[in-house]
């Protein structure tokens, strides 16, 4: 394997700016070998680490809880003006348009499933089969027309093309799409997706969860209807995520979920029943108490990932990207898992094999012996790790779950993620690791237990 890579020389060095602080950073972690070392999180995939800053803020409003909409007292009133001020910081981050509504969620899954919905009647859907399950499953009430993985970005728009041109051009159609790969960090094109979607009167939402916290995402630029995205992804806290977009279908729909907040008036009827109005606006899919600190803390993350400037976050996860992309093309026995080919753009993602390696093996010895998080399995996307793999991609499969035992042939693969965190260190002991590991072998014996490869007591 041979990449091409920049001189990681004192002076590119320089250039390179300081990952921004965030928490864990300095958590220390035991070896199985003996000895404890600093925690290297490179699952940033799965969900990266709070922002410091966001941390901060949400300390500072914790003693100003208060409910949102409903209290004249001040904390309520102060908490109220808060979650608005976000709703009006993430759909500036996301660059939406002025009639655009920003709701706020559990997570992406929970966004795209809202959506889902709040679909037409009749609607047909269109997904890619290289997507993470949050956007391929949850169209289980539509018409889904499921494309096969695509090898360049041009047969992508090609593919969504002929499928689009082959429908039914009077009845509504959305088309689902990653920004980038959870599993390969590949960036999509997105916005010729969205052109060959409206050319053939479809509209398109978009899986943000992998792009967003390494690129800017502009509703307007990608000429998207929606963006999906999830606040534990983008260096914030668990339970919050978003969806924005076009205000249409989402008045027109039932309320996600039926309570108080979603609707605006309920009155008995003579008959016994009950009349109800919903709101028209994002509170129509917000029932019950929202999650003021979530929506707190996503918009924290939005204006400190603005603030710290994308161009230099940019930088310096190419920079992260060229040195573990160099790293693991010294060792003949890795294979990085590519979907659209080596020279590809991509965000800090990356998957790979290893011969003669069980790939949960690999990655409980990474994390046992060298104190370095990665993830192995499926990934939750898994069509395409099985063609990526070679396997059938229409095969079942757990999550993270190991097919073989140690030294057996597996069709998992071992992901490494970071962002904006991560430390140059963290990215060395891995690659060191790597090399270490197919050197000589693991230190120590795995078992396993409950679906995972684990040291052996």
């Amino acid at each position: 394997m041979s990449v091409s890579i920049a001189p990681a020389d004192q002076s590119l060095c320089r250039d390179i700016p300081e990952p921004l602080p965030v928490l864990g950073r300095d958590v220390t972690v035991p070896l199985v070998t003996g000895g404890e070392v600093t925690y290297a999180a490179l699952d940033y995939a799965a969900s990266a680490p709070a922002l410091q800053r966001v941390w901060d803020d949400v300390a500072a409003y914790a003693p100003y809880y208060g409910s949102v909409h409903r209290g004249a007292g001040y904390l309520s009133q102060l908490s109220t003006d808060l979650f608005e001020n976000a709703r009006r910081t993430v759909a500036e981050f996301l660059d939406c348009r002025a009639e655009d509504q920003v709701v706020f969620t559990r997570s992406t899954t929970d966004s795209l499933n809202l959506l889902a919905r709040a679909l037409p009647a009749d609607c047909q859907v269109f997904v890619f089969e290289t997507e993470h399950h949050a956007s391929l499953l949850p169209w289980r009430d539509a018409w889904v027309t499921y494309l096969d993985a695509p090898r360049t970005p041009e047969r992508a728009v090609a593919t969504l093309e002929r499928a689009l041109a082959d429908r039914d051009p009077h009845g509504p159609a959305l088309v689902c799409v990653t920004g980038a790969s959870n599993v390969t960090g590949e960036l999509w094109p997105v916005r010729e997706l969205a052109a060959a979607a409206h050319a053939h009167g479809a509209r398109i939402v978009l899986d943000a969860a992998q792009l967003a916290p390494h690129h800017p995402v502009s509703v307007r630029d990608l000429d998207v209807d929606w963006v999906a995205f999830s606040g534990h992804k983008l260096y914030a806290p668990f339970g919050a995520g978003v969806l924005a977009g076009r205000a249409d279908w989402l008045r027109e729909a039932e309320p996600y979920l039926a309570g108080g907040g979603a609707s605006r008036t309920v009155a008995r009827r003579a008959d016994g029943s009950v009349d109800v109005r919903w709101h028209e606006s994002a509170a129509r899919h917000e029932a019950g108490s929202p999650n003021v600190i979530g929506a707190y803390a996503v918009a924290s993350a939005c204006a400190a990932l603005t603030e710290a400037g994308f161009d230099d976050l940019v930088a310096r996860e190419r920079y992260l990207i060229r040195k573990v992309r160099a790293g693991l093309a010294e060792v003949p026995e890795v294979r990085v898992l590519s979907l659209f080919g080596e020279d590809a753009p991509r965000v800090g993602v990356i998957s790979f094999v290893v011969a003669g390696w069980n790939s949960s093996h690999f990655a409980a010895a990474l994390s046992a012996e060298y104190g370095i998080g990665v993830r192995d399995g499926l990934f939750c996307a898994h069509p395409l790790v099985r063609t990526l793999l070679g396997g059938d991609p229409q095969s079942q499969g757990e999550c993270g779950a190991p097919e073989a035992a140690p030294g057996e042939k597996s069709l998992n693969a071992i992901r490494v993620s970071f962002g904006a965190g991560t430390p140059d260190e963290h990215v060395d002991r891995f690659v060191a690791a790597v090399r270490e590991l197919v050197r000589d072998g693991a230190k120590w014996t795995y078992r396993t237990e409950d679906g995972r490869c684990v040291p052996a007591v």
